[in-house]
């Protein structure tokens, strides 16, 4: 279910409640966030991550009209993920500019590269991630990417129940960035909510 205004609290009710909903949002954010590789990492996003995130906004920015926490709402909304789907930011984790010049023109179609395995050997179905088409076109040029990129899964009710049965791997088939991890039990977990539509 989407966020509305009622669910952002005000700048004062947001101080009273924030060291508790930050230190749950944060163990949360532990089961949903999947390193692959070396500097590759997405944190699969609901709707307490992304009311975290407008809050936080709201906070930093002293966002205090209607008009601007709906902005916000419109930005991020999308992140939250209808049953079926899955959304998650993808992070390229680099700290230097040698790095970030030498990664970013490299990567360039990371955000169509990311891969949700379900099962192993020869019986194996991948459902590749879909892009967000409105940040792709501001993030994403010909010859550098960008560090951060929204995508999105799209499960038939069958590949859910696959989903369940496991093992489920994230992988990266990017030519200059090939890597897979296999999905923890918490992991699964959270993420099958989100395909059930339990979140």
């Amino acid at each position: 279910m989407k966020l509305t205004l009622d669910d952002i609290s005000d700048l004062r009710a947001y101080e009273r409640e924030r060291d508790d909903f930050r230190a749950r949002v944060i163990a949360l954010k532990k089961r949903r966030r999947v390193h692959v590789g070396p500097i590759a990492t997405l944190v699969f996003e609901n709707r307490d991550t992304v009311r975290y995130q407008i809050q936080e906004m709201a906070r930093v920015e002293r966002l205090m009209s209607d008009e601007a926490i709906e902005t916000e709402l419109r930005v991020y909304n999308p992140l939250i993920p209808e049953p079926g789907h899955l959304v998650a930011t993808l992070f390229v984790e680099l700290t230097t500019e040698s790095e970030l010049r030498d990664w970013l023109p490299r990567l360039v179609g990371i955000e169509r590269s990311v891969v949700v395995r379900l099962g192993e050997g020869d019986g194996v179905d991948d459902v590749r991630c879909l892009p967000d088409p409105d940040h792709e076109k501001q993030l994403t040029r010909e010859e550098i990417t960008s560090t951060v990129h929204y995508v999105t899964f799209s499960l038939t009710p069958a590949q859910i129940e696959r989903f369940a049965a496991g093992p489920v791997s994230l992988v990266l088939d990017h030519p200059e960035y090939g890597h897979s991890t296999p999905l923890g039990p918490e992991t699964v977990a959270e993420l099958l909510a989100d395909l059930r539509g339990y979140a």
